[in-house]
C-alpha cells in the first residue's frame, strides 16, 4: 500500500512492538506528529517539557522494560537537546532509537533555519547514525536501527529524516519482526574455554565476582546468582550491576569502587581469582589499575571485544553474551565452599552514618523508603551524593529496579528517567531520589508528572550545596568552596504547588516515615523536601587513582 513517509515511520514502529514514544513537536516533525495523532490508539506519545527530558524518559523506559526506547525531536535545537540523553544511553549501553526531523533535502547544507547536521554530531556517541536520503531507504533504515540498537552491546542509534521525506508517498510492505536470540560471533560458547575456566574456579580458595550492568542487560541475573552460589563467592556490584543479585542475598558483598563498601575493596585486594561479568573496569571501580586484583587470576566475560584488556589486563577472557557463558559454567561447576574466606571479608564491615545535631540523615530517609518499597518498585536517582547513598543503603532484590546514570554521570537524568520508568511499569511505585543541585536541572518536568498523572515520589535531598563537588573540595582543595555554596533560595514545596503537585518539607526524624506513607497513599505526583546537613559526606571513599589501602572512612 502507498503511505506517506510519516505513516511509514509509525508503521515501522508498530512492527518493532513500540507502543510508547517520548518527544517534543516542532516544524520539521509536523508530519510525524500528524501521523502519531492518527495512530494514537496504538502508539502513546508522552510530551515532556524539554527534549533532554524526553531522551532520558526513553532511556528509563528501556531500562525497566528491556525494550528499545524511542524519542522524537525536531531539527536544530530540538535535535541537539537530545545529545546528552544519547550520550547517557551510550555510556550505559541502553538500547535507544532517536528520530529527528530536519529541513527538506533541497535545503540541506545551506544554513537553513533550524538546520544542523545531527547525524554527524552524534556519531561518537551512537552505535550508528543515519540521514535518510530517499524514500526507499526509510523503512529498511528504521528496521536496521532497531537491530543495531538491540544486538551485541546495546546502545543508541539516530535516524535523521528530512521533512520532505515525511510528506512524500511510496509503497510500504509490512515486515513481520520476530525477536530471536542473536546468532553473532558472541553467541557461541567454546566448551574448551568453559572447561579451562571451571578448572581455575575449582582451584580457587578466595574467589570474588565483579558483576556489572551487562548482567542485567543480558537478563542473566538468575544465572549470575546461581553461579555465585555454586562458586560460594562474594559478589561485588558496579553501580550499573546493582540488582543483578538480590541485595539481601548472603553472597552480595555490596557496591564496588570509589564509594563502595570496604568489604568489596578488600575482596578485590585479597582474592586469588576474580570473575568479571559484564563490567568494564571503569576508573570509578579500578582507581589504580595496576593494583586492581594484583593477587588474582582475572577472568573477564564481555560481549564487546573492545572492553577486554582495555583498562585492566586479564588472564583469561571469553568474548560473548554473559547469559550462555553462565549457563555453561553452571552446568559444569561443582559446588564449592569458601566459608573461611567469607568470614574474613565480613570482619571488614563498617558503619559510616553520622548524625549531626539538627539534621536528618540520608540513611534514615532511605531506610524508611525500604520499609515502604516492594521488591519490584523502582528507585531512580540523579547524580551526586544522594546517588551513592542509595547504592549503599537500598537493597535491590530484582534487576531493572535501580535506574541511574552510571557512566556519564548526568545531573538532570532522574526526572525524565522516572517518567519513562513509570510509563514502562505503571503498576509499580517509582521513587526519584535527587539532590537540590540535580533537581534544579530538571524541575521543569514536574509539569509532565502532573499532565500525565504520573505518581512519582520526588525526594529532594536538600543540603543547599553541590554536595559531591563540595566534598571533593574538602578533601583535595583546602576547603575552598568555590561555587558549591550557591545560596539558592528556592522553595521546593512552593515550586511543586505552582505545578499543581503536593509538596512537603521534612526536617525531623519522626516525620520521615509518616510523610513517605502519606505520599505513597496519595497515588499522585508528590515532592518531599528533606533537609539534610551540608556537611553530610559519602563514605567510605577511595581517592581517585588509589585503591582500598587509601580508603577514607571518616571526614570532619
Amino acid at each position: 500500500m502507498e503511505l506517506k513517509g510519516s505513516e511509514i515511520i509509525a508503521e515501522c514502529l508498530l512492527e518493532q512492538g513500540v507502543d510508547t514514544v517520548f518527544g517534543y513537536p516542532g516544524g520539521a516533525v509536523l508530519e510525524i506528529y500528524d501521523a502519531l495523532y492518527k495512530y494514537s490508539d496504538k502508539i502513546k506519545h508522552v510530551m515532556t517539557a524539554h527534549e533532554q527530558g524526553a531522551s532520558h524518559a526513553a532511556d528509563g523506559y528501556a531500562r525497566v522494560t528491556g525494550k528499545t526506547g524511542v524519542v522524537i525531536a525536531t531539527s536544530g535545537p530540538g535535535a541537539t537537546n537530545l545529545v546528552t540523553g544519547i550520550a547517557t544511553a551510550s555510556m550505559d549501553s541502553i538500547p535507544l532509537v532517536a528520530i529527528t526531523g530536519n529541513v527538506g533535502r533541497a535545503l540541506l547544507g545551506k544554513s537553513s533555519f533550524q538546520e544542523v547536521d545531527i547525524a554527524n554530531i552524534v556519531k561518537p556517541i551512537t552505535k550508528a547514525s543515519f540521514q535518510i536520503s530517499s524514500m526507499e531507504e526509510l523503512a529498511p533504515t528504521i528496521r536496521k536501527a532497531f537491530r543495531i540498537a538491540e544486538s551485541g552491546r546495546k546502545g543508541p542509534v539516530l535516524i535523521d529524516v528530512p521533512k520532505d521525506i515525511t510528506v512524500l508517498k511510496t509503497d510500504y510492505v509490512k515486515e513481520v519482526i520476530t525477536r530471536q536470540e542473536e546468532t553473532s560471533e558472541c553467541s557461541e560458547v567454546d566448551e574448551n574455554q568453559i572447561d579451562e575456566i571451571v578448572a581455575l574456579l575449582q582451584k580457587s580458595e578466595r574467589p570474588a565476582i565483579y558483576a556489572g550492568g551487562g548482567v542485567i542487560l543480558s537478563d542473566s541475573s538468575k544465572e549470575l546468582t546461581r553461579f555465585a552460589e555454586l562458586l560460594d563467592a562474594p559478589v561485588c556490584c558496579s553501580l550499573m550491576g546493582m540488582g543483578c543479585i538480590p541485595g539481601d542475598h548472603p553472597l552480595f558483598a555490596g557496591n564496588i569502587g570509589m564509594h563502595g563498601v570496604i568489604e568489596t575493596g578488600m575482596a578485590i585486594k585479597e582474592a586469588d581469582l576474580i570473575f568479571v561479568a559484564g563490567a568494564r573496569f571503569s576508573d570509578r571501580v579500578a582507581g589504580d589499575t595496576k593494583k586492581f586484583g594484583a593477587k588474582a587470576t582475572i577472568i573477564q566475560i564481555d560481549i564487546d571485544k573492545k572492553e577486554i584488556n582495555k583498562n585492566v589486563t586479564v588472564d583469561k577472557s571469553i568474548l560473548g553474551d554473559v547469559k550462555p557463558v553462565l549457563v555453561a559454567l553452571n552446568r559444569k561447576l561443582s559446588q564449592q565452599n569458601h566459608e573461611p574466606w567469607k568470614t574474613k571479608l565480613n570482619e571488614f564491615k563498617t558503619v559510616t552514618e553520622m548524625k549531626e545535631e539538627g539534621y536528618i540523615t540520608p540513611q534514615e530517609i532511605l531506610r524508611a523508603v525500604e520499609n515502604l518499597r516492594n521488591d519490584d518498585d523502582i528507585v531512580v536517582t540523579d547524580v551526586g551524593q544522594h546517588q551513592m547513598w542509595v547504592a549503599q543503603e537500598c537493597k535491590f532484590r530484582q534487576p531493572r529496579t535501580f535506574l541511574t546514570s552510571g557512566g556519564l554521570g548526568t545531573m538532570g537524568y532522574g526526572m525524565g528517567a522516572a517518567i519513562g520508568a513509570y510509563m514502562g511499569n505503571p503498576d509499580k511505585k517509582v521513587f526519584l531520589v535527587t539532590g537540590d543541585g540535580s533537581f534544579h536541572m530538571n524541575l521543569n518536568e514536574l509539569v509532565t508528572l502532573k499532565s500525565y498523572h504520573i505518581p512519582v515520589i520526588v525526594m529532594v535531598f536538600n543540603n543547599r550545596v553541590l554536595g559531591m563537588v563540595r566534598q571533593w573540595q574538602k578533601l583535595f582543595y583546602g576547603r575552598r568552596f568555590s561555587s558549591t555554596d550557591p545560596h539558592r533560595a528556592t522553595d521546593f514545596v512552593a515550586v511543586a504547588k505552582a505545578f499543581g503537585i503536593d509538596g512537603f518539607s521534612v526536617s525531623r526524624s519522626e516525620d520521615i516515615q509518616p510523610t513517605l506513607e502519606k505520599a505513597v497513599n496519595l497515588n499522585a505526583p508528590v515532592l518531599i523536601d528533606f533537609r539534610i546537613s551540608p556537611d553530610a559526606n559519602v563514605l567510605p571513599m577511595i581517592p581517585p587513582g588509589k585503591d582500598v589501602d587509601d580508603i577514607i572512612l571518616s571526614l570532619k
